[in-house]
């Protein structure tokens, strides 16, 4: 796969201090046990960074190549969130409608109190909690609701052979968390949202995405599957399988991601190549590119139009990428940890104060980040945009958010 890089000087950047990147990555690989990274820079719409070290495969001894492709699993997000608007854009409907309006068993779903008793929503569950994670609804991994504990009974995560309706069909009869609007709780609120998807559209979710958006933007890698033919390029999974599911402290927890991610983890069963008419999520599920991803990132950048038409207009994107919630609901909280300086848009976090988040960015910037260590982030007022992918589980290093200072500081105008 050929990538042509532009000479960072033409659009402000340096060369010398992107060189930065790559020594810094290969620590990560040599030092710290992560076994493959690829990262990608963009700006002003033009690529002045793309670089691979170490593997896709450590057993193999394959190296991480350009078109490696990756299980991104929370990255999912964004897209489907862009694919809702979308039809948003057509009159379709609107962010306050109620979602049973479409999905009518969400019509009757109660709320489990504090108290342990079912009660009535108090206000329906809108279109645009769905995507603000305010629904209601949680994950199976959260500890801090009773709710989870009836979604792991239900396999609401890991049965990845039941279709997105019937998912969703179940999910509306397990009680919600808290009353719609009134937190901000990550959940399976986006796979709701590609259930509204198929509804409105009357077409498969996949179908949609890749009519709509994929094609468009020629991310060819791109879906719920990996057809047989290119599972060579399919990136392995690693991580800390022991701790999985365990519960450990956070020293050990921290002692453990310190001593490497080079334990090879089997997630064909929760996260399958083979079943791109049947494992069809919202919230996760596509494998990806990091090529393919910078395509769907550059055309959020460009205001919605790619090199060709125009998917959608500058004033949907702006609606996307504000801040939807109110100053009671920061800052908010994601898996016991609170995020400053952040807001939260449909589908992504945007960036509100740059100097409380603690590191370099821009008011109005957004992105997102999947379990296994993949990441990008669109950066507005710089025009900046930045992927990185990797596949690992579990673990503390932070390689991520390492890339971000590398860019800002490269940026020279």
């Amino acid at each position: 796969m050929q990538i042509n890089v532009t000479s960072p000087e033409s659009v402000g950047m340096s060369s010398e201090r992107l060189e930065r990147i790559r020594p810094h990555m290969e620590s990560y690989v040599n030092e710290r046990g992560v076994v493959g990274i690829s990262t990608l820079i963009c700006r002003r719409g033009q690529l002045v960074h793309a670089e691979q070290v170490g593997f896709r495969d450590k057993e193999a001894g394959q190296p991480m190549t350009a078109d490696t492709i990756f299980r991104i699993y929370s990255m999912t997000k964004p897209v489907v969130s862009t694919a809702l608007m979308m039809l948003h854009e057509e009159g379709r409907f609107q962010l306050e409608q109620p979602v049973a309006q479409f999905l009518p068993l969400f019509g009757t779903t109660k709320v489990l109190s504090e108290e342990g008793s079912l009660v009535e929503q108090a206000r329906p569950m809108q279109i645009r909690d769905l995507l603000t994670h305010t629904s209601g609804l949680t994950y199976d991994f959260m500890a801090d609701n009773p709710v989870a504990q009836l979604y792991r009974d239900a396999k609401i995560m890991n049965d990845a052979t039941r279709s997105l309706e019937a998912l969703i069909d179940e999910l509306a009869g397990i009680p919600l968390a808290f009353q719609p609007g009134t937190r901000w709780h990550y959940s399976v609120g986006i796979d709701v949202a590609a259930r509204l998807i198929e509804v409105i559209s009357g077409q498969s979710l996949g179908e949609f995405l890749r009519i709509r958006l994929f094609e468009p933007l020629g991310m060819t890698d791109t879906g719920f599957g990996v057809p047989d033919a290119r599972l060579g390029r399919l990136a392995a999974m690693y991580g800390l399988p022991d701790l999985i599911g365990e519960d450990y402290s956070a020293v050990q927890l921290v002692e453990a991601a310190l001593a490497g991610f080079n334990q090879r983890i089997d997630v064909s069963s929760t996260y399958p190549t083979n079943s791109p008419d049947v494992f069809v999520r919202g919230g996760l599920g596509l494998f990806s590119t990091a090529g393919d991803y910078l395509s769907f990132a550059r055309m959020l950048a460009n205001n919605g139009k790619p090199d060709g038409e125009r998917l959608l207009g500058r004033k949907t994107l702006e609606l996307m990428h504000a801040n939807h919630l109110p100053a009671g609901l920061l800052p908010f909280e994601l898996l016991g940890q609170q995020v400053p300086g952040m807001g939260f848009g449909l589908g992504s976090r945007v960036m509100l104060d740059p100097a409380q988040t603690g590191g370099t960015g821009s008011v109005g910037e957004y992105g997102w980040a999947g379990a296994a260590k993949t990441y990008y982030w669109v950066d507005p007022a710089e025009e900046l945009i930045g992927v990185f992918m990797s596949q690992y589980m579990t673990g503390v290093l932070q390689p991520d958010r390492d890339l971000r200072s590398l860019a800002y500081q490269a940026i020279i105008d």
